[in-house]
């Protein structure tokens, strides 16, 4: 699943290419990627500009000009594309049997909502009652400024009892952290995925902090990772994954000690780890 560095690079890239358009249609291909009826949502999208892109957690939003918003959610297999090459109404020359929603635009530019698995949506409410529920579903945006050292230990201390992994991935505590950045996270501040989060010492919470912050940036400025299916507005693969240390690399020698990375089921999840270097 895309997570926030994924996420974030879409966002990005879109704030270039659609922020400002005006929305000329719509095709909804999969009646069940929204959330209300398809008449509806096209009245409400089509005709709005698109003013402002942003991202909350591993969600895209557009915020539109009539003061509604489109929540999308990319979940395992989802891509958003940006397409120049297509017919100035109708449905792109290019896309895939996997697009679900197609937003067009003024001179043949389309954004290409597509899922293979289908468990994607794209949902559209008021702007403020999506941001009501976001407030309550996820914690703070790990790269913003708000998020500091201390507020990391202030969540810890209001979540003693989850494991370091756990508490990573748990959106409550931390936005946009999934399975692969949780892993890299760990790795980069030495603690073991399984450790009781309440056990870290003031210079481990620092050391996690650390590893947060850089993990995330770096992964955001390579585009993110394209171990499977995830590509950018673009089209083109992530190239973060080439610099993993530990995430998909079971059995291969750690970068650091040259001890074979591990890998366990925790909470359901792969995770990868290095016994040694890992505490």
């Amino acid at each position: 699943m895309p997570e926030l560095p994924e996420v974030e690079t879409i966002k990005r890239q879109l704030q270039k290419s659609i922020a400002g358009k005006t929305i000329k249609n719509v095709a909804i291909l999969y009646l069940r990627f929204i959330n209300i009826g398809e008449n509806e949502f096209k009245k409400t999208v089509v005709g709005a500009k698109i003013k402002n892109i942003r991202r909350r957690a591993k969600i895209l939003i557009l915020d539109l000009s009539n003061n509604f918003s489109i929540m999308c959610h990319l979940k395992m297999t989802g891509r958003l594309s940006f397409s120049q090459n297509s017919t100035q109404d109708g449905p792109s020359l290019i896309i895939n049997k996997h697009a679900r929603v197609i937003y067009s635009f003024s001179g043949g530019e389309q954004l290409i909502h597509s899922d293979i698995r289908k468990f994607g949506y794209a949902k559209l409410m008021p702007t403020e009652d999506l941001d009501k529920i976001l407030s309550q579903e996820y914690g703070p945006e790990p790269l913003e400024s708000v998020f500091t050292e201390k507020k990391l230990a202030e969540i810890i201390s209001n979540k003693p009892n989850q494991k370091a992994k756990q508490f990573l991935m748990d959106q409550k505590n931390i936005a946009g952290i999934g399975n692969i950045y949780a892993d890299e996270i760990l790795f980069f501040a030495g603690i073991m995925p399984d450790r009781k989060i309440f056990s870290l010492s003031k210079i481990e919470i620092k050391k996690l902090f650390a590893g947060i912050k850089k993990i995330l940036t770096d992964a955001v400025k390579y585009r993110g990772s394209s171990i499977s299916d995830y590509r950018d507005s673009r089209g083109k693969a992530g190239e973060y994954h080439l610099k993993l240390k530990v995430y998909g690399r079971g059995k291969l020698p750690c970068p650091k000690c040259k001890t074979p990375i591990s890998k366990i089921k925790l909470h359901g999840r792969g995770t990868h780890f290095c016994a040694n270097c890992q505490k």
